[in-house]
């Protein structure tokens, strides 16, 4: 299937393939990089950027692969922070005295201060990046179906505006590639879980059966930032499960596979 993007941009960071939001280069200052499953050194079923490190991958490549990150984004490695993804909507505001590596547990991460950079890595789950302008302010977080219909993307929003004294309106979200409607089937658990949090859940739901659906995780999302008043909210379209070759996908690859990252931050 022909990889079609929306809004994005494929370009190089040295050795390694990226994608960047073309509503997001337009900031002065800001730095985002969507990165692929290729460029590294991970064997399959890993292969071979793969920078999760409990799916079951040799550590020293791991290692390996996110040494090759941290120099394609020209960043030292104690200016990137991530957390441990529980699939809740629990929020950590970076503010630069954490240092490097894993702050907590948490779906959302979100900073005021130039030159520390958000972390995060996905196969399937949504990447929702933000930024303010104005405020000088950035958030990353990560909506599978459990965050969304417990709308992390509205706690995001929410620290950003609490925490770090954003406007809601003057925050752009880009939702980056992740599974879509065309691939994600879902079952009764998903079902009810969408409807109660969604006012029955249409039309983010296409019926199969009255036990199986497919699901519409971009539409939420978006409906969601909308909801919390953020200004323009950028839905990519491009799906992880259609195009495995690109990104790693847990649907596609039946739950054996890598995690690809998706970074932002402010340069000084």
């Amino acid at each position: 299937m022909p990889l079609v993007t929306n809004g994005l941009r494929n370009e190089h960071l040295g050795d390694l393939p990226v994608y960047r939001a073309e509503e997001l280069d337009a900031c002065p200052g800001l730095m985002h990089a969507i990165f692929t499953r290729q460029g590294g050194v991970s064997r399959a079923p890993y292969a071979t950027l793969n920078l999760g490190h409990t799916v079951g991958d040799d550590p020293a490549a791991v290692e390996t692969n996110h040494r090759r990150v941290f120099q394609a984004l020209n960043v030292r490695p104690d200016q990137v922070v991530t957390a441990h993804l529980t699939h809740g909507t629990g929020v950590i505001v970076a503010d630069g005295r954490n240092g490097g590596g894993l702050l907590g547990k948490a779906d959302a991460l979100v900073t005021a201060h130039i030159g520390v950079f958000l972390s995060m890595r996905f196969a399937d789950c949504l990447p929702l990046l933000l930024h303010d302008p104005v405020r000088g302010a950035v958030g990353l977080a990560h909506a599978g179906w459990r965050g969304t219909v417990s709308n992390v993307a509205g706690a995001v929003v929410g620290a950003m505006v609490d925490q770090l004294g954003c406007r809601a309106q003057d925050i752009t979200a880009v939702i980056g590639p992740g599974i879509g409607p065309c691939c994600y089937q879902v079952g009764s658990e998903v079902i009810r879980a969408v409807e109660a949090a969604f006012d029955g859940g249409e039309p983010l739901l296409s019926r199969l059966s009255p036990q199986q659906a497919h699901l519409d995780l971009w539409r939420a999302n978006r409906r969601q930032l909308l909801a919390a008043g953020v200004g323009r909210v950028v839905v990519t379209r491009l799906c992880t499960a259609c195009h495995p070759q690109v990104f790693f996908s847990h649907r596609a690859e039946h739950g054996r596979t890598g995690r690809f990252g998706v970074v932002i931050g402010q340069r000084v």
